[in-house]
């Protein structure tokens, strides 16, 4: 963990060389994953999987960044959900069965979702998608910034929950 730089992923000057937004989108990611460790990864199983209150367990939080961001992807990339991304977002609130499989699922998507980030950057970021069942409207950019967002959203959320249940 001492490995990590303090200063936050979009101070570092990393990735010049990608689209802006794209690159934002990236710089996100990579400081929910840092916080994550930082904050998570010490933690058991069962702490993992404790909820607090009404809160969902920091298990939650992880499988469900892992598994939005290939369902928003999916949408930016103009495809449908398949039923194995259905399948899993129906798991998404099951306890944990294993603390390494839960961060290894956490791992291997945020590096996938590297990959797919970067393959939009020539994409028109006005360009109408939808999203869900409802098809409700957005764009590829609208998809990009709730991407970010929405993984700093529950990444925070597991971080104050994993505060919490490591007091306890």
């Amino acid at each position: 963990m001492s490995d990590i730089n303090p200063l936050e992923p979009w101070l570092r000057g990393t990735m010049t060389d990608v689209n802006p937004v794209i690159r934002a989108v990236l710089h996100a990611l990579e400081l929910a994953r840092e916080d994550v460790l930082k904050w998570c990864y010490p933690l058991t199983l069962e702490q993992l999987n404790r909820p607090v209150a009404s809160a969902a367990p920091v298990s939650f939080h992880l499988k469900h960044i892992a598994r939005s961001l290939d369902r928003l992807l999916t949408y930016a990339e103009c495809r449908a959900l398949d039923e194995e991304q259905f399948g899993a977002l129906r798991t998404e609130k099951e306890p944990a069965s294993r603390r390494e499989a839960l961060f290894e699922e956490l791992s291997k998507a945020l590096e996938q979702s590297k990959e797919r980030l970067r393959s939009l950057a020539g994409v028109d970021f006005g360009a109408p998608r939808t999203v869900g069942k409802k098809q409700l409207p957005t764009t590829v950019g609208g998809l990009l910034v709730h991407i970010a967002d929405h993984t700093q959203r529950h990444a925070g959320q597991a971080i104050t929950t994993a505060k919490i249940v490591s007091s306890l």
